[in-house]
């Protein structure tokens, strides 16, 4: 809710002052509602000279995707250790994936594999806040540390300088299945500011936590007076098109607001503007899933709007993608039934970034990481699910910068431990902090918290990317 504060003293039936409460509720889709730039009054003066011109994209598969059947398949192993949904050919040669990731296989040379990511928590809440704060979280009891969104954040600016954009974005959506939604829970604790503060966390379109505040906009009634043409916009804030002419008489952080609410910001989040044929191939709609209720997948809608956020100046945008929790029990589906529902979603939508991203020249300048709580076990359970695993973890990235074409590591012959140097939580936002930042300025920077200049001291990225 943006609520604009004038002094005129015009009074409404409730005794409150009309023009004191002009009020713009939900922007643009869905139950928007605008982020912590209460706590961002500064004027803006451009992005700190260690920022490079990068930005992460963060798919996380909550639930723990096996790391066998997405990009290890191992299929010159015997049952249980291989894949169970077989393998696909990929562009590099003697490399394959997991049978349902036949469009991502075609990308393989420009990603980057690593099969000997772990850590050592198996539990769901755990493992979720261990990996999404790049380890700063030790235990992952919640108690300490903070994301590597909110690292990020902290480094670069909770906003965009021009546009008012928040830096981190949370993409979710509601669930019906129980299940499901606990996982949105977990990554949404996982993606905290933490010890950084609420400024640095995420901003969740239609969310209603911390970063989800409402913002108070205080402007003198003269100002609104002469500006009629503005409150129609606001009243209408879906069909708003027009940016907010900034070198009016507002305030930097006045008109940081209202290009947030009517510019490239607001924009952002209206994709009546896209190319209907690049919206049909993001769909996954036609995708039931679920376990006890079903409903359309909505992640190819949430990777494309994770592609206009990144255009329109975010700089880490994490989505969460839920079910991937694949025990065969009364709340999963087992690994073959699961890998076939959920592996078409990730597979269409995540190759459709890629390319798009491609196609506009932004790969270059995105890094996007796929992981989630753990793997799964080599074995396979008496019901035909493969049970929590954290000896060996799903993880792959491409763009930022890396060099693609590359697999990091290998696994021993029961897919269940690295058979080389592990690759950790920590290398994860080492790699981050790498790509986004030029870190021997962030060292020379004043004013940083001390927790997170010792993070950056300490980073070491996935050694060979």
């Amino acid at each position: 809710m943006l609520t604009l504060s004038t002094s005129a003293h015009r009074r409404d039936c409730a005794g409150l002052p009309r023009r004191d409460l002009i009020r713009a509720g939900a922007l643009g889709v869905g139950g928007l509602t605008l982020p912590w730039l209460l706590q961002a009054r500064a004027a803006a003066t451009g992005a700190p000279d260690f920022v490079r011109d990068r930005a992460v994209v963060l798919l996380f598969l909550a639930g723990g995707a096996s790391h066998i059947e997405t990009f290890n398949p191992n299929m010159d192993a015997p049952d249980p250790y291989r894949s169970a949904t077989g393998e696909v050919k990929t562009s590099l040669t003697g490399v394959t994936f997991g049978g349902t990731f036949p469009e991502l296989a075609k990308l393989a040379h420009e990603m980057v594999v690593v099969r000997s990511f772990r850590h050592t928590i198996n539990d769901h809440v755990r493992a979720i806040n261990h990996v999404l704060t790049g380890s700063t979280d030790t235990t992952g009891m919640a108690t300490q540390g903070f994301s590597i969104g909110g690292a990020a954040t902290r480094l670069r600016g909770a906003h965009h300088p021009r546009t008012g954009l928040p830096t981190y974005a949370l993409l979710t959506a509601p669930h019906k299945d129980g299940q499901y939604a606990k996982e949105l829970e977990r990554v949404v604790t996982g993606s905290r500011g933490g010890s950084l503060g609420q400024t640095f966390a995420p901003f969740v379109p239609g969310g209603n936590g911390p970063a989800a505040l409402n913002l108070r906009l205080n402007l003198p009634a003269g100002r609104l007076n002469d500006r009629r043409a503005l409150l129609r916009q606001l009243e209408g804030l879906r069909r708003a098109t027009e940016p907010l002419d900034p070198a009016q008489d507002l305030s930097p952080f006045e008109a940081q607001a209202m290009e947030l609410l009517t510019g490239t910001a607001a924009r952002a989040f209206d994709l009546a503007g896209e190319d209907p044929k690049l919206v049909e191939r993001y769909d996954t709609s036609m995708m039931q899933i679920g376990k006890k209720v079903f409903q359309p997948s909505v992640l190819g809608r949430q990777m494309l709007m994770a592609r206009r956020l990144v255009e329109a100046g975010a700089g880490f945008v994490t989505v969460q993608s839920a079910g991937w929790d694949m025990h065969a029990d009364g709340n999963n589906p087992g690994i073959v039934a699961g890998m076939q529902m959920l592996g078409p979603t990730v597979d269409r939508a995540l190759s459709v970034l890629l390319a798009d991203l491609k196609d506009r020249g932004l790969l270059e300048k995105t890094l996007v990481i796929v992981t989630g709580d753990f793997g799964r076990t080599p074995g396979i359970n008496k019901n035909g699910g493969r049970d929590h695993w954290a000896r060996l973890s799903t993880l792959a990235l491409c763009g930022g910068g890396l060099r693609g074409g590359q697999v990091i590591g290998m696994s021993d012959a029961k897919n269940g431990e690295p058979a080389t140097d592990p690759v950790g939580p920590s290398h994860l936002l080492g790699t981050v902090l790498h790509t986004l930042f030029d870190l021997t300025k962030v060292r020379l920077a004043r004013g940083l918290p001390a927790e997170l200049l010792r993070q950056v001291e300490q980073s070491r990225p996935i050694p060979g990317v």
